[in-house]
């Protein structure tokens, strides 16, 4: 069975609200995408099979959000070669420093595009996911170029 080809993945429910912020690009540029956890520390065989299902069920790119230690992106990039994109959670002591810590400093050898902590992170990863589609489906291309003019269009010239 085919899966969206893109898969937002998050280490737990209270990832959610963050995350759910990745999904409002993807909707607007009409691009498939499912939601689920997936916790690198709690669910480890979970996390593996979603990995192995992955590589040939139809998924181009995984969006995966996590908080605190947020092994989760570094250890899905680590067991496929689909592209993973990271969002760093806000965590409660160290606001989300922590986890972007955690994503960006991957090892070489295993790439993962990191975003910006919280729901522009989010964002950005949802729209990144769109690009990165957009490469081989000139429908989205024409979509994304239309959803830029129209980002481009709302910024207003003046302060009055």
């Amino acid at each position: 069975m085919a899966k969206a080809p893109v898969q937002i993945i998050m280490g737990s429910r209270s990832d959610w609200p963050v995350m759910q912020t990745a999904v409002k690009p993807l909707d607007d540029l009409k691009v498939p995408y499912e939601a689920q956890i997936v916790s690198a520390h709690r669910t480890p065989d979970r996390l593996y099979q979603f990995c192995k299902a992955s590589e040939t069920n139809g998924t181009k790119v995984i969006i995966a959000g996590a908080g605190g230690s947020a092994h989760l992106a570094g250890m899905a990039a680590a067991m496929t070669w689909i592209p993973v994109i990271a969002v760093p959670i806000p965590s409660k002591y160290l606001k989300g420093v922590d986890s972007l810590l955690s994503m960006v400093q991957m090892p070489k050898g295993v790439a993962v595009a990191t975003q910006a902590i919280g729901e522009a992170g989010a964002f950005n990863a949802g729209l990144l996911a769109s690009q990165m589609l957009a490469l081989s489906d000139k429908d989205l291309q024409a979509r994304l170029i239309e959803w830029r003019a129209e980002q481009t269009a709302s910024v207003a010239e003046d302060v009055e």
